[in-house]
């Protein structure tokens, strides 16, 4: 069974709280806190971006458990360093893997990282590959004022894709994918857009909803046979809303839900949710995650966690909650000069 094989996450330890940015626009905090459930968000140092996110990230996987016989990587984003250059080979040579691989970039809005995920299973599967990696990593945009800039933040996960030595099994994965124009940004265009009055219902929830009653159905499962369930975070509202609706309890999402304290890592916003998930997974947990990603689709998992996981050595690399609450705070000032939101004139 096609599974994961180690993993490690990587959340760039500069943060802002919603405080300070509600300041600087002259917003009422609470009012931003209460609609959005976040509190603060991660930011991207000034030597930051998706390739060194993604190298960090996997550097912590391969601590965990080096693998050598890698045969692809491919890393998802929305906001990779190259509009025509790959971050996956710069990834690939930093992490010193040899020239003997296929390597690639994906890109669909927040689910990239996961349909990097599904890639890699089947190449793993058909007997292509032995090893696979697959990351999702992103730092996200937000234009100054916009209200996306409360929660648009940096952050990534790396996933050791494989069959045997397992820590967890991806026992099935299901999709839906429409074309619903609820966020985009152009080719050369600084920050994205966003159609308000397609986020909710017909992009995020519709999909959401759907794509975790399929799996369900597949599976021949129901809320209360899983430990644990993780969600696509745009906001900390989301997520919790549609797990009501579904019929889980907050105590099954609590451990993923990471958004009230980074923000949206986009592309990495589940499946880093679903590394935090693993930090304390034991043998037997079954976990349903599902992913997101705006224009628009999910991608759904039905993940059970093997007896590999009690001698897997997670202690090798800081785990996603020690991460969260190491993070040093800046002020509006700085997040602009790390974020590059001063143009100089010409």
């Amino acid at each position: 069974m096609v599974g994961i094989v180690s993993y490690g996450s990587y959340i760039p330890k500069w943060r802002i709280k919603v405080e300070e940015i509600a300041r600087v626009w002259g917003e009422d905090p609470e009012d931003i806190k209460n609609g959005l459930f976040i509190y603060s968000k991660s930011v991207p140092g000034p030597d930051e971006d998706t390739a060194t996110i993604s190298v960090e990230a996997l550097r912590n996987a391969l601590s965990r458990k080096r693998i050598n016989d890698v045969g692809a990587i491919y890393v998802g984003s929305e906001s990779h360093p190259y509009a025509v250059k790959p971050t996956a080979t710069i990834v690939a040579e930093a992490t010193g893997f040899s020239p003997n691989i296929t390597a690639a970039d994906f890109e669909f809005a927040c689910k990239a990282g996961t349909a990097a995920i599904q890639t890699v299973m089947g190449m793993v599967k058909a007997g292509m590959i032995r090893h696979g990696i697959a990351i999702g990593a992103d730092t996200s945009q937000g234009a100054p004022g916009d209200a996306l800039e409360y929660s648009a933040s940096a952050g990534g996960t790396a996933f050791i894709i494989g069959e045997k030595d397992t820590i967890a099994e991806i026992k099935a994965t299901y999709s839906i994918t429409t074309d619903t124009p609820d966020f985009w940004r152009r080719e050369g265009q600084d920050y994205p857009r966003h159609g308000g009055r397609f986020t909710g219902e017909p992009a995020y929830f519709r999909h959401i909803l759907e794509t975790s009653k399929k799996i369900m159905e597949l599976m021949k499962t129901k809320p209360e046979d899983y430990s644990y369930a993780v969600f696509h975070q745009p906001n900390g509202k989301f997520p919790s809303r549609a797990a009501k609706t579904l019929g889980f309890k907050e105590s099954q999402i609590k451990q993923g839900l990471i958004v009230p304290y980074i923000g949206n890592t986009y592309s990495g916003s589940m499946i880093t949710g679903l590394s935090a998930i693993l930090d304390i997974a034991k043998p037997g947990d079954r976990i349903l995650a599902v992913s997101f990603g705006s224009g628009a689709g999910s991608d759904a998992f039905h993940i059970e966690v093997t007896d590999g996981i009690e001698n897997y050595p997670r202690e090798n690399a800081p785990d996603v909650w020690k991460q969260i609450n190491s993070g040093k705070f800046i002020d509006y000032a700085i997040y602009a000069k790390f974020k590059g939101k001063i143009k100089m004139g010409e």
